[in-house]
């Protein structure tokens, strides 16, 4: 009895060692392997590259919005416009400008303030001074208080350039003068800037909409808000709204056609529907063909073959799922009960009520939530590749991250976006149910 306890013992301190070395080894792996890759990816140099100060300024581009002051030194043209648009130009100053012949003085709140006086600013700066600075001869001559020079402030012959806060900047170079002031946010999202609806409150647009007494002879008040919205030039709310369709359309589309050409190829594909092996194996490399070629490949092939477009990326996800589908869909045939089948059979049921009432019974719940899955998720993927320029919302979305004067329009396009795989996401999670389980989901 005491041998077997002990050759028990060293049984189990054998396992115990052998599974502590194997533990230890795959941290090591692990370990090795987050090295190679902290060298191969250049994980020092990027840390090192890397701007927080930017991302944090394309962070508040995004809910905020500026007013430019900006006077050329060429002419001496003043003006002064939100995001520096030509169509959104104060003709009256704000509030916190004043303006007298050739000198500007900006307010800009908690104590900083910027005086323009011909080719000279003084930008005074709480706890820190006052900077005066000229351009003459063409150079930029910057005169500072005494004591170090801070982090926020870059001043060369060429230009200067200070933002002590990131709601308060003013560059100066040989050319222009240019104050930047932001303001929390999104300016314009409603009406344009020169829009008469500008100067109503909501309270005062909703009793306008039903009014009788017509802004425009030829349409209603109501129809008149509406068009001024829908066709706002800076946030262009219609095209974002049909763009939004356009990807709804992709993935609707492409998921649909994956389906239904899905489901015949994978009764070709399952061993125990198909008899013929020359058959199943040659479905089955399609498949692998399909799936195996990324949905982003398949839309750059398609995008030179028909040219841009949402039918461009419906076919880029329609290939795609055809395969992963087909599989899918394959995989459950292979896994249907026979009995039920045999029974159906024993009725003297033909051939296509065999496959009405022996297998799409058990295969239905699978193939509905795998399509509805995809569903929500190609929606996603359709972004992806209408950035890539298929169209819809993707293709939006990159054309207002050329540049960061749109930011606010990217955000706004991300926002969008986001809820559109939400509805879709809740939209294919009831649908599932109602199919599958025939009552409604709480939602």
């Amino acid at each position: 009895m005491t041998d077997i306890t002990a050759d028990r013992y060293i049984e189990i301190e054998k396992t115990t060692r052998g599974r502590a070395r194997l533990g230890i080894g795959i941290a090591a792996a692990i370990f090795a392997y987050l090295a190679y890759a902290w060298v191969a990816f250049d994980m020092n140099g990027l840390i090192s590259s890397a701007q927080p100060e930017r991302a944090l300024l394309l962070a508040t581009d995004s809910v905020a919005h500026k007013v430019h002051i900006t006077k050329s030194l060429r002419n001496d043209r003043l003006n002064i416009a939100i995001e520096g648009e030509r169509t959104a130009t104060y003709k009256t100053p704000p509030e916190w400008i004043e303006k007298s012949d050739d000198r500007v003085f900006a307010n800009l709140g908690e104590g900083y303030s910027i005086d323009i006086n011909g080719k000279s600013a003084t930008f005074v700066v709480p706890d820190y001074g006052t900077i005066l600075i000229e351009v003459v001869d063409k150079k930029v001559i910057t005169t500072l208080p005494e004591g170090p020079v801070p982090k926020w402030l870059r001043a060369t012959p060429a230009k200067f350039d200070a933002r002590p806060t990131l709601g308060r900047r003013l560059q100066v170079s040989k050319a222009r003068i240019e104050v930047h002031k932001y303001f929390f946010g999104w300016e314009n999202f409603f009406f344009p800037f020169n829009s008469e609806l500008n100067a109503y409150s909501a309270g005062e647009l909703i009793s306008l909409a039903v009014s009788g007494d017509r802004l425009k002879d030829d349409m209603s008040n109501a129809g008149y808000i509406f068009q001024t919205f829908w066709k706002n030039p800076d946030w262009q709310h219609g095209n974002v709204f049909i763009a939004l369709l356009e990807t709804l359309l992709m993935a609707v589309l492409g998921t649909f056609t994956a389906a239904f050409v899905g489901l015949p190829l994978a009764i070709l594909a399952a061993r125990n529907f198909s008899p013929s092996g020359t058959v199943r194996f040659f479905v089955r490399r399609l498949f692998d063909f399909l799936r195996g070629i990324d949905m982003l490949i398949w839309s750059l092939i398609f995008i030179r073959s028909f040219g841009l477009g949402p039918l461009t990326g419906a076919l880029a996800i329609a290939f795609t799922d055809t395969g992963t589908l087909g599989k899918l869909f394959s995989e459950a045939l292979e896994n249907v009960d026979g009995k039920q089948i045999e029974g159906v059979k024993a009725t003297g049921a033909s051939k296509l009520q065999v496959y009405r009432f022996g297998v799409i019974p058990q295969i239905l719940p699978i193939f509905v939530s795998q399509g509805l899955y995809y569903l929500e998720s190609n929606t996603r993927s359709a972004t992806v590749i209408g950035a890539l320029g298929a169209g819809g919302i993707g293709l939006m979305l990159v054309e207002t991250m050329r540049t960061s004067r749109d930011w606010e329009n990217t955000f706004y396009i991300i926002i969008l976006t986001v809820f559109l795989v939400i509805a879709m996401d809740r939209l294919s999670s009831w649908l599932r149910r109602r199919l599958i389980e025939g009552r409604k989901e709480k939602v």
